[in-house]
């Protein structure tokens, strides 16, 4: 079988995974589950895949990379892409276009039950390398930049940022339906205040912030190029 066969094959599981583990959850998807859905035998699975979670963990890069390159061509379209607003805006639509980026954002037990206790798990590898490359430094390097005020602790707006992203992702476990506005209108809503509130007062300069957010965007290109099978771990030829 060809190489760019293997690889189809191989996304062909990825989105059966992505499927199932969003609708069932990690501890109820199977890899027979999986292989059904996919269309492939189990020993097909196999063949990409040395086990469950490290078909997982491969589901976790590439939805994180189907995520940041969402975000960044909607900043890259946008011609206020670069200010605050913007850049919350549109990590928020990009959020919202993906069930399970919504779910690993809150670390959704429901959707990944179990595997959250396992020893070195992704998000604990996340949280780790998050500790050298956080969401504060990226405000750091909007107010180094003037791009954002800098008479508020940098830790404390990508506090507020991190309070107001977990609340989009959660806010319909205690709002009503009836109660919650159109989902375009929130997010447009908390653009309008991020600028008002972060914005300096010269207003914040787009190119800046663009040219900061795609250091940012290489970086994480960089440290999630590679998934679990592409480092060894399972992949036949």
């Amino acid at each position: 079988m060809t190489t760019s066969a293997n690889e189809e094959r191989r996304e062909r599981v990825l989105d059966a995974a992505v499927t199932l583990i969003n609708r069932y959850g990690y501890d109820k998807t199977t890899v027979d589950d999986i292989a059904r859905e996919a269309g492939v035998s189990k020993g097909a699975v196999y063949l990409h895949f040395r086990s469950k979670d490290a078909l997982f963990e491969d589901l976790f890069v590439r939805e994180l990379k189907r995520y940041a390159e969402e975000w960044m061509r909607l900043i890259e379209n946008d011609p206020n892409g670069g200010t605050i607003g913007a850049m919350y805006k549109n990590s928020l639509y990009a959020m919202n276009n993906s069930p399970f980026m919504s779910a690993m954002f809150r670390q959704d037990r429901r959707v990944f039950g179990n595997y959250l206790q396992k020893p070195g798990n992704f998000f604990a590898r996340m949280q780790q390398q998050q500790k050298e490359s956080s969401r504060y430094v990226f405000v750091k390097m909007m107010q180094d930049a003037g791009a954002v005020r800098s008479d508020i602790d940098a830790r404390v707006i990508a506090h507020i940022m991190n309070i107001i992203g977990y609340g989009m992702v959660g806010v319909d476990a205690v709002t009503p339906a009836a109660e919650t506005p159109p989902i375009d209108d929130v997010i447009e809503g908390i653009a309008a205040i991020m600028d008002a509130a972060l914005a300096p007062a010269i207003g914040g300069d787009s190119s800046v912030g663009k040219t900061i957010l795609r250091q940012v965007f290489e970086a994480g290109r960089q440290r999630y190029g590679e998934s679990a099978n592409e480092k060894g771990t399972g992949e036949a030829a």
